[in-house]
């Protein structure tokens, strides 16, 4: 209500006096829209209720980065033509919903979020976060009035017996106090993604009463990664989030920096965004949870997330070497026991 208050003032008023109402309606915007620290919803978690968010990857060595949670064999074909169904109606990218000859439903993405989301859900999915089925495609062909070919499309599309059912915020969720979820919020910092919304979340119900768990919270749309977080709290406030960092750059990626310094246990990042109250809560202890996790990826993991991007190998290669740069980083936390001892929850 606050930034539409502002957008109109700034039509209306050319002169000094009216744009400086309308800087202060600007700056009445932003400070409404500081979110307060995140905080748990009111019940006890158990294991399987976690796993509702994050599980132990033990079959980490396994896994294909390449192929992803849906695995190769589900791979979109580019050869093929796809039926177009609708036009994409949510976030700053353009995109379709189109159907596979075989009936597949899929959501294409296009433009420069496409590779970046791709590599980045593999990432997540390796640390042990739930992950759609999601693919990367040069280039592919669209049939009907809008048809002809297509180039840097995401596809993504869901996989029985899953579902997107709703959505779920960083600020409010039942997960806040745990350490998977505090490790999410590093893995971000991590891989500089940096449209923390709740449109990007989604909850995934199962349609099998044997599934466990029966219920998926993911980070779905990741495109906005792997540039540089250069939020505005202003610009978050009128909602011009696609204003708020780069995506898909690595020179920019390779500029920004992770980890500031350490006061009293809490760990201050060089973060420059909007969503302070998650980033402030952060402690050593989470950051070297973390960053455990992302040591325990070995190369040929690293290189089959890239490749599902299709990034150049020489982009991938610096990609690579910046994040194990964080990781290293923050790894060298553990070795300091006054930091760690110094952490309380």
């Amino acid at each position: 209500m606050e930034a539409a208050k502002a957008g109109v003032v700034l039509a209306a008023c050319p002169s000094v006096a009216g744009r400086l109402i309308s800087w202060s309606y600007l700056v009445l915007a932003a400070l409404t829209a500081c979110a307060p620290p995140p905080h748990a919803q009111t019940r006890a978690l158990g294991t399987a209720d976690l796993a509702e968010l994050w599980q132990e990857p033990h079959d980490l060595l396994q896994r294909d980065l390449f192929g992803g949670p849906g695995g190769a064999a589900l791979a979109p074909a580019p050869e093929i033509t796809y039926a177009f169904v609708s036009f994409k109606t949510t976030g700053t990218n353009p995109g379709y919903q189109v159907r596979d000859p075989a009936g597949r439903l899929w959501s294409v993405k296009l433009g420069v979020e496409a590779q970046s989301e791709v590599t980045v859900s593999r990432i997540l999915w390796a640390l042990g976060f739930h992950q759609p089925a999601t693919y990367y495609l040069p280039e592919f062909t669209l049939s009907s009035n809008v048809g002809g070919p297509r180039k840097q499309a995401r596809f993504r599309t869901d996989v029985a017996p899953w579902q997107a059912v709703g959505t779920w915020s960083w600020y409010e969720n039942a997960f806040a106090d745990t350490q998977p979820f505090r490790g999410l919020v590093v893995a971000q910092l991590i891989l500089n993604a940096w449209d923390l919304k709740t449109a990007n979340n989604r909850i995934y119900a199962s349609s099998d009463p044997s599934a466990q768990p029966q219920r998926q919270f993911m980070v779905r749309d990741l495109g906005s990664s792997l540039g540089a977080a250069r939020q505005f709290t202003l610009l978050h406030a009128l909602g011009l989030y696609g204003w708020q960092g780069t995506k898909n750059d690595v020179a920019d990626f390779e500029q920004q920096g992770f980890i500031t310094t350490v006061d009293r246990g809490r760990v201050v990042f060089d973060y420059r965004g909007a969503n302070t109250a998650l980033v402030n809560m952060l402690t050593v202890r989470d950051v070297v949870w973390t960053c455990e996790l992302f040591a325990r990826l070995p190369d040929g993991h690293w290189q089959a997330a890239f490749r599902a991007g299709r990034f150049p190998a020489t982009d991938a290669e610096r990609y690579i070497r910046k994040i194990k740069e964080k990781v290293a980083q923050g790894l060298a936390l553990k070795r300091d026991r006054t930091l760690t001892q110094a952490v309380t929850h």
